[in-house]
């Protein structure tokens, strides 16, 4: 398979401008060090290096789907999918961050959680990689809603 750059960066560079402008709007991580924490809870640089790496992920994956020669309207829904999660992964830091609103955030999760599901089922019909890239996603979304759901029950006033 020849790669196509330009598609590549493209979708490389949308999950990555998502996560960043996400994190712009929220105000970073502002109070995190500051809020009590669920066991487990990795220290706060670890985000910004996991979320990197899933946003390549992310990217890759995409870009996997959209250079395939499969059915186009399998394609075309695929990526609908695929955005709709995006829309959802740039939500949530803004809710949970930004307006500090734990328990909304965390609701925002289970749906992304869900959407990460189907489009990871939607990915696997076209491109099984493609699928398969987004497991660590899901992965780590799932751990986030327990942190998630600790933080508003270890911070409730």
């Amino acid at each position: 398979m020849k790669i196509q750059w330009k598609k590549l960066l493209i979708c490389l560079a949308i999950p990555l401008a998502v996560g960043g402008l996400a994190a712009l709007l929220s105000g970073g991580m502002g109070d995190y060090k500051a809020l009590r924490q669920p066991p487990f809870a990795p220290p706060g640089w670890v985000f910004p290096i996991v979320w990197s790496i899933l946003y390549l992920l992310m990217g890759y994956s995409s870009y996997r789907v959209l250079i395939s020669d499969k059915d186009p309207v399998e394609i075309r829904n695929a990526l609908k999918l695929y955005g709709a999660q995006l829309i959802l992964n740039f939500v949530w830091p803004i809710v949970f961050f930004g307006l500090e609103w734990r328990l909304v955030a965390f609701f925002i999760l289970v749906a992304l959680w869900v959407f990460i599901y189907l489009t990871i089922r939607a990915f696997s019909k076209i491109d099984e990689q493609a699928g398969d890239l987004l497991l660590p996603y899901i992965l780590w979304v799932t751990f986030a809603g327990y942190l998630n759901l600790g933080v508003y029950f270890l911070n409730r006033n």
